[in-house]
């Protein structure tokens, strides 16, 4: 239609989402911008080799572009990909909504062009160890590059925005957490199929790193009995020095049913656990941690600045190993304190991490990224 807005999501690998976090957030946030009247292009990264080719997914137009190399390598060439896309194609009045600065050196282009360009800007994710100091130096730089040419950064949490601001100033910085869908309620089956039966277990969902506190976490689950099993999901190679410590660390009680990616039985999992156990200490907000909350979990986190925010004050949190299991102690089997927490969570879902609020907040942000520019020219 005349004067419809178009933005083209770029940095993920595309939709329907299948991935992670920023999948996910693109998935709902071009939803809800095309069910607003915005026309959505999204960038969709397909293994192998091809000509570059458009379809349609709910409204949303995706093109596909084929890609044969596998990490970094086939990431940086995707995006480098995309951005011409954009660079072809666009219209007056375009704006692009990029996740991610992995390939931050690549946004230039916008704004050479004078394309708005808005920057969910992750996690301060060069400060992750497990990086390595290469790959940390190649992120911060890509980093510092996406925030000076930028013209809406996001943080996806209060702490997150302080820091780009002290390096990027003020005015350009806004906060946009993460959503997620309410659940008030989840089939049984695909839990009972794992062997556990509904709300007798607990759980815990992350990638096995040292950062997540999953080697703490499962050896306090596990120095007495709790009656119910601690259920860990990810991938633990024994090979692996980090997780051979955590498998070796944990009692009987604690299960490891490897990575499970289907969403049904993700959501029924988390639904019907007793207790979610988040480890997570760097990282701004974590969906998976918004997702228990969506969910009605009590939660019980790690003690940090990152956590205490999104989870609020009705969840309890721990300092290390051993006073997570001096809480573990009181709570596992108090049902009213836990359903207490339960409930303090869907409220701070509800009041700040709907995905209505948190797509209303991104097309906030790009329609001041197009105020912006056209100021700016």
């Amino acid at each position: 239609m005349t004067g419809q807005r178009t933005v083209h999501i770029l940095g993920t690998h595309g939709v329907p989402a299948a991935y992670g976090g920023f999948e996910t957030a693109a998935e709902n946030v071009g939803l809800h911008l095309a069910a607003k009247g915005w026309r959505v292009v999204v960038y969709c990264q397909l293994p192998g080799a091809g000509s570059t080719t458009t379809d349609e997914w709910k409204g949303i137009e995706r093109v596909l572009i084929r890609e044969e190399r596998d990490g970094w390598l086939g990431t940086a060439s995707f995006d480098r990909r995309s951005i011409a896309y954009v660079l072809r194609h666009r219209r007056p009045g375009d704006v692009c909504l990029t996740f991610g600065y992995n390939t931050g050196v690549f946004n230039l282009a916008q704004r050479v062009l004078g394309i708005p360009n808005v920057i969910n800007m992750d996690g301060m994710e060069w400060t992750r160890r497990r990086w390595g100091l290469a790959k940390q130096g190649i992120l911060l730089g890509n980093e510092r590059f996406a925030g000076a040419v930028g013209t809406v950064l996001i943080g996806d949490h209060p702490i997150i925005t302080r820091y780009l601001q002290r390096h990027f100033g003020r005015k350009r910085v806004t906060t946009i957490a993460y959503g997620a869908y309410p659940m008030a309620g989840a089939p049984t089956e695909p839990v009972r199929r794992l062997g556990l039966t509904p709300g007798e277990y607990a759980t815990m969902i992350c990638r096995p790193i040292p950062e997540n506190s999953v080697l703490e976490i499962v050896t306090a689950w596990s120095t007495r009995r709790r009656g119910i099993p601690l259920v860990v999901f990810g991938t633990f190679d024994p090979a692996d020095p980090y997780h051979a410590r955590v498998l070796a660390a944990a009692g009987d009680e604690v299960r490891f049913p490897g990575a499970i990616y289907d969403p049904e039985t993700v959501s029924a999992l988390r639904f019907h656990g007793r207790v979610y156990l988040h480890g997570h200490t760097v990282g701004g907000t974590n969906p998976s941690l918004v997702e228990a909350m969506a969910a009605g979990n009590a939660v019980i986190a790690q003690d940090n600045g990152y956590n205490r925010f999104v989870a609020g004050e009705g969840n309890r949190y721990f300092t290390d190993g051993g006073d997570l299991a001096r809480t573990l102690d009181l709570l596992v089997d108090d049902g009213a304190a836990l359903r207490r927490m339960g409930e303090s969570s869907r409220e701070r879902h509800a009041a700040h991490y709907t995905w209505e609020h948190i797509g209303d907040l991104y097309e906030q942000a790009l329609l001041r990224a197009l105020g912006h520019e056209r100021t700016s020219r």
